[in-house]
């Protein structure tokens, strides 16, 4: 057995506010979402596995939401809060505007998240991008060196992987190009390539995915 656990990380999978790593990269949306209860209409975007589906995952637990999924008739009897996780993957537009239609009627929030803005979306009906353009525009920005680090140890701490020097982070954090899926994607080579190895997480295997 080449891998085990030698240091302990505080995470937890789950969807409540501590789940949630924050620092300056994310905390204005964090707050945005889950403390300004007068906010109705958010949109929320930031690059791909930044925490946008976690994030509106616990907004949704704490506002009773629905999560809109094809299932357009359901929502509009329901008269809940509702959430569009990915809705450039999720996109019917005449259902979106009429969800954010019939949210403003109710007075119910509604939070769209994406990893575009909203003028980088590929929507062809001019009411429904005049709707999005007076939501609240919430952004997860790059991931900084304090978050790099966070997500390695959170990732190496699932990998189990052996961690025999800070040198290690630090040499992956200084060839980041700052990018959450890059960080995620290339724990997960190492990992492949360590146990085809047999070795441990050194600089020089670090050196033969790079």
């Amino acid at each position: 057995m080449i891998k085990k656990k030698i240091f302990k990380y505080n995470f937890k999978k789950g969807n409540n506010d501590n789940d949630f790593y924050t620092n300056n990269t994310n905390i204005d949306a964090f707050h945005e979402l889950l403390n300004n209860v007068n906010n109705k209409l958010i949109f929320l975007t930031g690059p791909k596995k930044s925490g946008k589906s976690l994030l509106s995952q616990i907004w949704l637990n704490k506002n009773h939401a629905i999560k809109y999924n094809r299932n357009f008739e359901y929502i509009i009897k329901s008269k809940q809060n509702v959430l569009i996780d990915n809705i450039e993957n999720n996109l019917n537009e005449e259902e979106v505007f009429h969800i954010i239609n019939h949210c403003n009627a109710y007075n119910l929030k509604i939070l769209i998240n994406s990893n575009y803005n909203i003028d980088e979306l590929d929507i062809s009906l001019p009411d429904l991008i005049s709707r999005l353009k007076i939501f609240s525009f919430c952004i997860i920005n790059k991931p900084d060196d304090d978050m790099l680090l966070n997500i390695l140890t959170k990732l190496f701490v699932e990998k189990q992987f052996i961690i025999n020097s800070n040198d290690i982070f630090k040499f992956i954090i200084r060839r980041s190009n700052r990018s959450y899926e890059e960080i995620i994607n290339m724990v997960d080579k190492l990992d492949t390539l360590s146990m085809e190895k047999k070795r441990q997480l050194t600089i020089p295997l670090i050196k033969e995915i790079l």
